[in-house]
């Protein structure tokens, strides 16, 4: 997804937005903008049509639609996971649209996403609210032709921070995928075939058919 991060005292949104007629969010490639917690929840119910992620400093991260081939890549990418997953029965997934809180205060939302189901069920009512706070096991991240390759490992490495157990980052543009584990060294693959859910997703093998090209 293409983002552009914006980051600036702190606004009064009531008296920015026409809570009666919600106007896109539009904003300066100049200007950053910082949001709180709450005013993130109000910014998004009031920006259905747009994807936003909150970084841990405040900072508001604004991502346009995909492009057509992303979407329908990422589509194929949810798709396949949650087919396993329901006949796995071991978790749940989660599409693009999913945010979840982090527990650096970040709230980010991954291009896919996977949640073991013990963890899912041991969340107390209050923290599966909203932006559920919880950290997904898996994360995969698909990279569009017009995401810098740089904030993408970024937010792969915020994952990982944040205690993902396994992060796919694949980039259809150069068809390689990088794979992140907690405590190792990155690994490229260039031009598979597959991946593997390793321990994480016992028994997911991702076919990349469509996916990669």
């Amino acid at each position: 997804m293409a983002t552009s991060i914006i980051d600036r005292e702190r606004i009064d949104l009531d008296a920015e937005v026409d809570r009666a007629s919600p106007p896109a969010l539009r904003v300066p490639a100049d200007v950053r903008l910082r949001v709180d917690p709450d005013d993130f929840e109000r910014l998004c119910s009031l920006n259905r049509d747009l994807r936003l992620e909150l970084k841990a400093d405040g900072t508001l991260v604004v991502m346009s639609p995909a492009f057509s081939r992303t979407g329908r890549r990422n589509v194929l990418l949810t798709t396949r996971l949650t087919n396993w997953s329901e006949a796995a029965k071991l978790g749940l997934s989660f599409d693009s649209s999913a945010g979840f809180t982090l527990p650096d205060g970040s709230v980010l939302g991954p291009d896919a996403s996977w949640i073991r189901l013990d963890r899912w069920r041991a969340l107390r009512p209050e923290d599966g609210d909203g932006f559920a706070r919880i950290v997904p096991d898996f994360v995969a991240e698909l990279r569009s032709a017009s995401d810098s390759l740089p904030k993408a490992r970024e937010k792969m490495r915020d994952y990982l921070a944040q205690g993902v157990r396994l992060g796919w980052l694949i980039d259809p543009k150069t068809r390689t995928v990088e794979i992140y584990r907690p405590g190792r060294d990155v690994e490229t693959l260039a031009n598979p075939t597959t991946l593997s859910g390793e321990d994480v997703l016992p028994g997911f093998t991702l076919d990349l058919t469509d996916i990669l090209t």
